[in-house]
């Protein structure tokens, strides 16, 4: 029989910038407003790398309770031993030397999308999680949508027949005169010494819907990672602007088209009046989910013999009305403590093995296109007191 006494996990947030805080926020939503009654969140501590007062104004900023503690650099909060788990929120450049510190600290993790900058460094974080014995997820939010579950089943129970062909994007319209688009070369979207680029940040999310529908359902014994082709158009900074990438599921006659660009949009005209981002194509019909692919909250049915019946089911995201929010992100850490709760050191949702194999994909699609990014945010060896740990340049 269960425990009517909801399952506490204890938050550490690791840096305070835009994502850090839609993620805090999320955690200090009631439960319940989103009919979970097993699990429940504390923010406990925050941090930023160099500044106790900046982690102070974010804890004040989003509603944290009195009690949290701010510390002024990422060691302090790994070493807090009131700390259950840390969510790692800085720019993806740093992830793995941020998520290694609190791994290497023996912290369960929490790390913000993409995982890493290289497909060695996920093996290693991997590897440093499971020597630990310790949980460690990557935080792609979307898959832990009702949405996303809904979909999965639908695939998995043949609503559509068999998949064969999954396209997915997530593009913004930010193109501007003289070759530019509308982000500062200093941006972390185009910035190659914080891993910018279309496809890290946004591409994750066309590759996560291809993924979730044509790998991840596939059975474990057959399990088959992709032939990889990709196409990239290079923003003067060296970073991708425009990135087309086709996986390929051979053995599975499947294949994926995943897509993503910071010069057109997705949504032209935010209505999505242009269509679906992304198209499930079956063999006796289509599922399509409406953007955008991060945040999506409606999805459409269409059967071969429907006779243009098109069945449309809306997925609104819940709203704590106390304190008027609710973005999504709640769900992916209703995850994270169920598998604390039970002794799991990784989400079945989002396997440690998939996350790799997702960043080979992007590995690949960027040694094709010729993007390279600095040693600093490649290396994978880890450097508790280098400069993307302490915030200090050497």
């Amino acid at each position: 029989m269960a425990s009517a006494t909801p399952f506490t996990v204890k938050w550490g947030i690791m840096a305070t910038g835009w994502i850090a805080e839609m993620f805090t926020k999320d955690l200090l939503t009631n439960p319940a407003t989103r009919d979970v009654h097993d699990v429940r969140h504390q923010v406990v501590a925050a941090a930023s790398s160099t500044a106790k007062d900046r982690a102070a104004s974010f804890l004040e900023m989003v509603g944290a309770p009195s009690t949290a503690k701010a510390y002024g650099s990422y060691h302090e909060l790994v070493a807090d031993p009131d700390v259950d788990i840390v969510y790692v929120a800085t720019p993806h450049s740093h992830h793995f030397q941020n998520a290694m510190l609190a791994l290497s600290a023996g912290k369960n993790v929490l790390c913000e999308k993409a995982l890493t900058v290289t497909a060695a460094q996920a093996h290693q974080l991997v590897e440093t999680a499971r020597a630990k014995g310790v949980f460690f997820m990557e935080a792609v939010w979307t898959r832990y949508f009702p949405i996303s579950i809904k979909v999965r089943e639908l695939v998995s129970s043949g609503a559509i027949g068999n998949v064969y062909r999954v396209v997915a994007d997530l593009s913004f319209g930010r193109d501007a005169p003289e070759g530019k688009v509308d982000f500062d070369d200093s941006h972390r979207m185009v910035n190659v010494d914080l891993a910018g680029g279309a496809l890290l940040d946004l591409g994750i999310y066309s590759l996560t819907w291809v993924f979730q529908t044509l790998y991840h359902l596939q059975p474990e014994k057959d399990k088959e990672a992709p032939k990889v082709v990709a196409a990239i158009n290079k923003y003067h900074t060296g970073a991708d602007e425009t990135t087309s990438i086709i996986v390929q599921f051979p053995k599975h006659k499947s294949q994926g088209i995943a897509l993503t660009s910071l010069r057109v949009g997705t949504d032209v005209d935010g209505l999505n009046s242009g269509g679906p981002a992304i198209r499930i194509q079956g063999s006796s019909g289509e599922i399509q989910v409406m953007g955008p692919a991060y945040r999506p909250l409606q999805y459409k049915v269409i059967k071969k013999d429907g006779g243009g019946a098109i069945e449309v089911v809306d997925c609104p995201i819940p709203k704590d009305p106390e304190r008027d929010w609710g973005h999504g992100m709640f769900w992916e850490a209703d995850e994270c403590a169920r598998c604390l709760r039970d002794g799991k050191v990784e989400s079945e949702t989002l396997p440690w093995s998939e996350s790799i194999v997702i960043m080979e994909v992007m590995e690949e699609a960027l040694r094709q296109g010729g993007v390279t990014y600095p040693e600093l945010i490649t290396s994978d060896v880890y450097d508790a007191q280098g400069a993307l740990n302490t915030g200090k340049r050497r």
